[in-house]
């Protein structure tokens, strides 16, 4: 299959990437700002069934994005959006810039490259959107991630609408809300806090969901967590 990856350069992204080029069957374009992580991936690659593109999801014109894609591909099979930024600030000390930051990283970026990728998308393809429990209607809620929670609140329902909207050209579109993965951005946002899943272990989940659930499912926001709610 033909699948693109965002958010590729550490963490769950790194680690879907990595090993899907393992199972050396997958051709595989994975997108980042990072260029220098993603050339580490290189070492698992077989047969040039690995291509990469530094690109800033927040930033850059995403003709250049597509273009790559497309040159590298005759067509999508699976997108896994798994790029995402998290800003843990109590409401009065967030801005509008985190404002505008977090909703591009979380939800413009998946618009633009979903809009973009529309044309080139093949029969059956998946599009996987990774969200957060933080934005999984009555789940529990964290002092200090509105802004994210929100974000991912909105994805989830982009993710929905999605489903409706491509049904008639056959893509199917789910949501996955994990719950704490043990990452670098996690760390990052909490430092100390130690999480139940690896990236290594949510990365596996996720490659199977993305590469067999859309012919069973669709529209669907699927919470992956140990916890209840």
């Amino acid at each position: 299959m033909n699948i693109v990856v965002t958010g590729a350069s550490r963490g769950i992204g790194f680690q879907i990437v990595k090993q899907l080029l393992e199972k050396r069957v997958h051709h595989v374009f994975a997108v980042a700002r990072s260029k220098k992580e993603m050339e580490l991936l290189r070492q698992y690659e077989n047969n040039n069934m690995y291509e990469f593109l530094a690109f800033d999801l927040m930033q850059e014109n995403y003709n250049k994005l597509v273009s790559g894609i497309t040159d590298a591909f005759s067509g999508v099979d699976v997108l896994i959006n798994n790029a995402g930024l998290l800003i843990n600030k109590p409401l009065t000390e967030l801005s509008d810039n985190d404002f505008d930051n977090i909703f591009s990283a979380n939800i413009k970026s998946v618009f633009k490259l979903v809009k973009g990728l529309l044309p080139y998308f093949s029969d059956k393809a998946h599009i996987v959107n990774i969200s957060s429990m933080g934005g999984y209607q009555g789940s529990a809620k964290f002092p200090g991630l509105s802004l994210y929670s929100a974000s991912k609140g909105a994805l989830g329902v982009f993710t929905e609408c999605l489903a409706e909207e491509l049904k008639d050209k056959n893509i199917r579109a789910n949501a996955l809300a994990l719950g704490a993965v043990q990452t670098e951005m996690l760390s990052e946002a909490f430092p100390g806090y130690k999480a139940p899943v690896s990236a290594e272990e949510m990365a596996e989940f996720i490659i199977d969901f993305a590469l067999k659930a859309h012919h069973q499912i669709n529209g669907k926001i699927i919470p992956v967590s140990l916890s209840t709610p």
